[in-house]
């Protein structure tokens, strides 16, 4: 295994800078000097970005900066040991000892599990005692590999110190220690009863260092305040669930987290508190206290019934959970059910088109009964006079059929999915139902959304009140999907659904009576839209509008087509921009930012606007202005031109799929030129920043 420490990678005693940018660059530096990473600039970008969502400064002087990168090549850390302390964010001053991890994207299990051991060390005092005091990088490199067991050979054999017993030092890995802790339980019997009981989860975005030490942090807090914990560490090295009769046992549950609990079900009905996963590390005992507060409160929060992270998030209770606003669980919600509804219309809007390639735009009339009277050995008759022959009917009817069916469910697969990021699981069933009514009654994509919305909210009232424990289980999977779709598909039936069907049946009018100017000013609207948050919530309001319509398309009303072309066309500009404006402009962007422009070419000829993400992040009041003038422009010229799209998805790669193909692809190009134009212009004349001090987030392609 290759050694993840070297003494050329160590820096005792020197000031690196006054930020933890400064810090983070050196150390980066060191990492690419080393031939670990290919660069500097990809490195410190991905670090300081991770920097930037949580700080990495712990109790004790220490920081551990980290992240996992596409510039690293091999495992690695690098160490400082600063004359100047640095501020990294902890709470008792800054650090003066920063561990550097920096893991490739595909780093192996047993380097994960040596970081994440690494990590939980630094929690020791003796050991920062030690790095404080060594002489040399060697001795540093010294100390590590025997903290990690890398000094001598581990037995075969090694079994892992509980973690209950408060160390991270132990020759297994992480993982281990977890399964040794969730089976001290049993294993101390009637001495462990007598003690109040926590289960723990702790979990960070990159699963390397706030995991293992927020985890280690609770079992040395839970020693000193006579209460057993037990951990589950949900990170990179592995996770090993713990036993359910564990947290059974349990009195309540800490959630450190910074990332949704997998399989939170396990705990429902737990009293609960959640807070980021750094809290874990900061203030344990405090967490502890929390958690055993709201035990003994019979109005303390609960874990919901097979509820996931987010809706137990919401909750009302304990001050250490983090609340999300109304508005911030709509907007949760509502994307939520557009992401999970795409690959419905997506696969089903492909078939269809591919059914009309095959199959010619009759294949509408004939599709039904060539699927039930007809196969390969007894080919149709009767077909329209644009179909590929007997068995391009056949063919395209069956692949019309499937993508008709597919798209059937994009109404209750939106009112689903809304449901289910405000109720999870047990709000799915009320969701699709509601869904369907609104589908029934005409009321669409609006109906969708209002029916997902009530069943959600009903859902997740049902699953708040307060159940006996035999009661429970029957709770998510029969009575809340009971009455939550009584409740809502009623309102829809009785009150709601009829009115939204006006509505929606009024929209649709207007649309499909657009054409010449009115036509060319909602392609600008759609095409602003479009580029104006890349991919959030402005973004998806703009494409679910085009999808919806989709289906209400044919030769004889073409508009759904041309709005569809629009939004797909405009959603391509931003990146196509930014890869062609970082190839005539190379000294305006960094390192990463031309990487990140190689990339940006496949993921906007595919319509993926993310791909602009990182240029937007960097460098947002110069990059989405420029990215709304081309993605007005392309609207209005993809309208204007009546080119339309069969496919809600694809991008340059179902031209077979795209009416007026040649114009449609001037109308992208235009915004796209436009674009690059007004970026580079952007940035050499209004408030013109270097570009070596620019930090991108990198996408891979």
């Amino acid at each position: 295994m290759t050694e993840l420490l070297s003494p050329e990678l160590v820096v005792l005693d020197a000031s690196l800078g006054s930020s933890p940018a400064d810090v983070i660059r050196h150390l980066a530096g060191l990492v690419a000097d080393a031939g670990r990473a290919t660069e500097v600039e990809g490195l410190f970008a991905d670090a300081y970005a991770r920097e930037q969502k949580t700080a990495t400064g712990v109790p004790g002087g220490i920081a551990i900066p980290h992240c996992r990168s596409t510039a690293v090549t091999v495992p690695s850390l690098a160490m400082a040991r600063l004359s100047q302390p640095v501020d990294f964010g902890a709470k008792d001053g800054p650090a003066d000892l920063v561990f550097f991890i920096a893991a490739p994207e595909g780093a192996d299990q047993e380097h994960l599990k040596l970081l994440a051991k690494l990590a939980r060390s630094l929690i020791k005092k003796d050991f920062t005692a030690s790095l404080r005091a060594a002489g040399s990088q060697h001795e540093v490199v010294s100390l590590v590999n025997d903290a990690l067991g890398l000094s001598a050979p581990a037995p075969a054999t090694a079994g892992a110190v509980s973690a209950g017993a408060g160390t991270g030092l132990a020759a297994a890995g992480a993982a281990s220690d977890v399964r040794e802790a969730a089976s001290g339980a049993q294993t101390r019997g009637g001495a462990a009863s007598s003690h109040k009981r926590i289960v723990a989860v702790t979990a960070c975005p990159t699963g390397i260092a706030h995991t293992y030490m927020a985890a280690d942090s609770l079992v040395a807090a839970g020693k000193d305040k006579g209460v057993d914990v037990q951990v589950e560490t949900q990170g990179s090295a592995g996770a090993t669930p713990l036993a359910q009769s564990v947290i059974d046992a349990a009195d309540a549950v800490v959630f450190a987290v910074d990332v949704d609990v997998r399989d939170k079900e396990r705990f429902a009905g737990k009293p609960y508190v959640q807070s980021p996963v750094k809290r874990g590390i900061d203030e344990p005992g405090v967490m502890i206290d929390e958690a055993l507060s709201v035990a003994a409160d019979p109005n303390g929060r609960r874990v919901v019934a097979a509820a996931g992270a987010s809706s137990s998030a919401s909750g009302s209770g304990s001050a250490s959970g983090l609340a999300e606003s109304f508005g911030g669980k709509l907007k949760r919600s509502l994307l939520t059910g557009v992401s999970y509804m795409i690959p419905f219309v997506a696969g089903g809007g492909l078939l269809i088109a591919l059914g009309f390639l095959l199959g010619g735009f009759d294949i509408t009339k004939y599709a039904d009964t060539i699927v039930v009277k007809n196969n390969l050995f007894s080919l149709p008759t009767e077909f329209g006079p644009q179909a590929w022959g007997p068995l391009g009917a056949y063919i395209g009817a069956v692949l019309f059929k499937i993508g008709a069916l597919s798209m059937g469910f994009l109404v209750p697969a939106l009112a689903g999915y809304i449901a289910y990021a405000l109720a999870d699981r047990p709000g799915i069933a009320p969701g699709f139902v509601a869904g369907a009514v609104a589908g029934f009654m005409g009321a669409g994509f609006l109906g969708g959304i209002v029916g997902g919305l009530l069943a959600g909210y009903v859902a997740h009232w049902l699953a708040s009140l307060p159940a006996p424990r035999w009661l429970r289980g029957l709770m998510p999977v029969a009575i809340i999907p009971l009455v939550a779709s009584i409740i809502a598909s009623g309102l829809l039936f009785v009150v709601l659904g009829g009115p939204i069907a006006f509505i929606t049946k009024a929209l649709n009018d207007w649309l499909t009576g657009m054409s010449g100017a009115t036509a060319v000013i909602l392609g600008i609207i759609l095409g602003l839209m479009m580029c104006f948050d890349l991919g959030g919530p402005v973004n998806k309001v703009a494409y679910a509008f085009a999808v919806a319509g989709l289906s209400a398309g044919s030769a004889a009303n073409a508009a759904p087509y041309q709005i569809m072309a629009a939004v797909m066309a405009a959603g391509m500009v931003p990146p196509l921009a930014m890869a062609l404006a970082t190839v005539l402009d190379h000294k305006n962007f960094n390192a990463t930012e031309h990487e990140n422009g190689k990339a940006a070419w496949l993921l906007g000829a595919s319509f993926i606007s993310e791909g602009a993400i990182p240029f937007a992040a960097a460098d947002p009041l110069r990059v989405i202005p420029a990215s709304m003038l081309g993605g007005a422009l392309t609207g209005a010229l993809s309208m204007a031109f009546g080119a339309g799209s069969k496919a809600p998805h694809g991008g340059i790669f179902v031209f077979f799929a795209i009416d007026n193909f040649i114009m449609w692809v001037v109308s992208i190009a235009a915004g796209v030129v436009v674009t690059a134009l007004a970026t580079i212009a952007l940035k050499r004349y209004v408030g013109k920043k270097a570009p070596e001090t620019a930090e991108a987030v990198p996408v891979a392609a």
